[in-house]
């Protein structure tokens, strides 16, 4: 009421009251909006975060599945072991760039009914061994949960890390025999990272999303590709698959759990020379995405987990800038991989960077920044129930009906030529040349008397291959290649992961993927994204196309079965998918299960001596100290008296070899910023006579670095054996003199 007041006046509550009213309005008229929106883009929220949508829309997205994931150390000795991927005998451990990590993901139906163990290792392969040693302790922790058929073991394919955890003859030679602190170390980390996922299950969802990765890797042998039919090779834009497939994981109240992402490209940046033990490329895109989601924590700290897994890498090399004489600069990009002058081992493909870390920087710096936005823009949900199909198989005896009227069969393991050509990513060190077709009658004499000869069934089964060696027939001390090989396939809803034990070229990955996904569309299960997470379970070298295995290039002479390996695959991955789209898996043969062989502790590696130190020195003391003062982009570095890594602990995954510390004024005390993780660390090891060794360390100043006071410490044991005693590990430790970083 106005009363006689000539205007109309509001007290103060009616003007809080009208304010409120008109901002409720505001509120629902924009809710609205987003409600409108998000129904026309059918749930594909290009202008929205995921995270935000959960948020606004929380009544409308029911989480679908239980997730787990975890992480855990698996690197192992950094000293003296061979590394895993050249084969080159030169090529031991000195040192430490990065730490490798397993990665594990539990999904299970909300009812827990079902699940599927999904993990991918910063290591070259899965092998045999290590998948049994895994199932073994899994079994006896968890009972029949988790089993050959819903575990699911994927090695990133990193050739920088420790070797010697092989039974089959072939890899055990190259790898200076069966090296039980390696083989523990990974088999202890993927437990311990399994276990962490168990304990942690989460009521959440997940989001698939794909997306091109451009700049990244090329085609390594673009003339065995060319073999394809050229109808075929037309429904691609590409020679090498440049998709990134992405999957999210996300609790039910938003908070992020991790993600997986499948590309292909072989971590091989870091070349043959190296002796860093480390993660490569893929690693370091895992590094920087896990860095960036939890904030504050050192690397292989805290919740969000980051899997960077392999794909159809098999042709596939980061090493953009194409295959170079090194002695004269020109092209070799020829169908031998042969320089004019020098040979094949003069042929060598170099990456995008000013060294091999500038490139594997580069490249992981590609594929983490394309996995960031498909993460962010992810909003495709995975709904569906979980299942899995698992065999084991006797690759070196199966039939293949190619149609209805011809049938051919998979051969003897045995590798040709080329193989011992090596890659222009690694050439072999003997001078053999890719696209050999004939043998050379030197080295099959040499073969003949210290192996034997292949026999004529075997040569006519690989033909056109020349055979190297005939390692199907070959057991002394025990058998060089596996018969018996893992095939398996899980669905996650819409999500088929093809597990395949070997490296697939691009054009064998593409028919695998296409035939899966018309099995599972021919009996009802329509739109499944299909997916290959390369080596797998077991490791049994390269698959190629029948076509590309005439050309009798590197994959194709280490395409182990014979030409129709990758026929006999599709045809059993075609049987896993129709007894899963059946609901048949139950009457799939398990098949013969793989031997595990008594190797015991016969090793090449040198064995461990008492450490020492020089006169008048003490472990730990620094014999080169740091400067007084840096700046960022700098490298400090430090030297001091050292001992064999391999001596720093019977666990060495729990072994933190050195820190990068910032003294801070308000607290008086000491804050560590990097560890032996961290990608601007590097550990080197240098052993010297008489039990001796150094150790030097350097820390490459990363832009964004604090001014301020620093140091570097090193942490070592020493092994030393008292007299009738048995030999003890003693801790030290040694730190530099503080060093000053300026901003200018």
């Amino acid at each position: 009421m106005c009363g006689k007041r000539s205007k109309c006046s509001f007290s103060r509550l009616e003007v809080i009251l009208i304010i409120c009213l008109v901002l409720m309005i505001v509120v629902t008229v924009v809710l609205l909006v987003l409600h409108f929106l998000t129904n026309e883009s059918n749930g594909k929220l290009s202008y929205f975060s995921p995270t935000i949508t959960l948020c606004l829309n929380s009544s409308e997205v029911i989480p679908k599945y239980l997730l787990g994931v975890g992480r855990a150390d698996c690197t192992g000795p950094v000293a003296e072991i061979p590394l895993m991927g050249y084969a080159s005998p030169d090529q031991v451990g000195g040192g430490l760039l990065t730490r490798l990590y397993s990665r594990a993901f539990i999904l299970a139906d909300l009812d827990d009914s079902r699940r599927v163990v999904f993990v991918s290792a910063d290591i070259g392969m899965v092998s045999q061994r290590l998948r049994l040693e895994v199932l073994r302790k899994l079994k006896r922790k968890y009972g029949d949960r988790y089993r050959q058929d819903n575990v699911i073991l994927s090695g990133t394919h990193t050739h920088s890390g420790p070797g010697g955890y092989f039974q089959y003859t072939l890899f055990w030679i190259t790898s200076k025999g069966l090296i039980r602190p390696s083989l523990n170390s990974i088999v202890n980390g993927i437990i311990k990272s399994i276990d962490i996922a168990h304990r942690n299950m989460k009521r959440g969802n997940l989001f698939i999303n794909r997306g091109t990765v451009e700049n990244s890797q090329i085609n390594r042998s673009p003339f065995s590709y060319l073999e394809n039919p050229a109808s075929e090779r037309s429904r691609y834009s590409s020679n090498t698959d440049k998709e990134m497939v992405m999957l999210k994981m996300v609790e039910e109240n938003g908070q992020e759990l991790g993600l997986i992402s499948w590309f292909a490209v072989h971590p091989v940046s870091m070349n043959k020379t190296n002796h860093l033990v480390n993660s490569d490329n893929m690693g370091y895109a895992s590094y920087l995405f896990e860095q960036e989601k939890n904030k504050g924590m050192l690397p292989g700290e805290g919740s969000f987990v980051a899997a960077f897994a392999s794909s159809n890498l098999g042709d596939v090399s980061p090493n953009t800038k194409g295959p170079y004489c090194v002695n004269t600069g020109k092209s070799c990009n020829n169908p031998q991989s042969t320089c004019p002058v020098g040979g094949a081992m003069m042929c060598m493909a170099m990456g995008p960077g000013n060294d091999m870390f500038d490139s594997t920087r580069i490249i992981g710096q590609n594929i983490y920044l394309k996995a960031k936005d498909l993460y962010e823009k992810a909003s495709q949900e995975v709904t569906g129930p979980l299942s899995s199909a698992h065999q084991w198989v006797n690759m070196s005896d199966v039939s293949v009906e190619l149609n209805a009227t011809h049938t051919v069969k998979t051969c003897k393991p045995a590798l040709g030529h080329s193989f011992a050509a090596g890659t222009v990513d690694g050439v072999g060190g003997l001078n053999f040349t890719q696209g050999s077709v004939e043998g050379d009658p030197f080295w099959d004499e040499i073969r003949d008397q210290l192996l034997g000869k292949p026999s004529n069934e075997t040569k006519a089964c690989h033909k056109p291959k020349p055979i190297l060696f005939s390692t199907g027939e070959m057991s002394r001390p025990h058998p060089w290649h596996p018969d018996i090989v893992d095939v398996q396939i899980a669905l996650i809803g819409s999500l088929a992961i093809v597990a395949v034990p070997g490296e697939f070229t691009t054009m064998s990955g593409r028919r695998l993927r296409e035939a899966v996904k018309t099995e599972f569309d021919s009996h009802g299960i329509a739109r499944t994204d299909v997916v290959i997470a390369g080596l797998c379970n077991v490791y049994t070298h390269y698959i190629t196309t029948y076509e590309e295995y005439q050309a009798q290039r590197y994959e194709a002479a280490s395409t182990i079965y014979g030409p129709h390996t990758l026929s006999a695959y599709i045809q059993l991955y075609r049987g896993l998918a129709r007894a899963i789209a059946t609901n048949t898996v139950h009457d799939l043969p398990q098949g013969p299960e793989p031997p595990v062989f008594n190797i015991g502790n016969v090793t090449l590696v040198p064995p461990l001596t008492d450490d020492r130190v020089p006169v008048n020195k003490t472990f730990g003391d620094v014999l080169q100290e740091v400067r007084q003062q840096y700046r960022v982009g700098e490298v400090a570095e430090v030297t001091f008296v050292g001992a064999n890594p391999r001596t720093s602990a019977e666990n060495a995954t729990e072994h933190n070899f050195l820190t990068v510390e910032r003294y801070t004024n308000i607290s008086d005390s000491w804050h560590v910023v990097q560890n032996d993780a961290s990608w601007d660390t590097r550990f080197y090891w240098t052993k010297g006579y008489f039990g001796r060794s150094n150790v030097t360390i350097e820390w490459h100043i990363p832009p964004g670095t604090e001014p301020g006071v620093y140091r570097i410490r090193y942490f070592g044991h020493y092994r030393k054996k008292p007299p009738k005693s048995h030999a003890v590990s003693i801790p030290f430790e040694g730190t530099s003199s503080a060093f000053e970083i300026t901003s200018m």
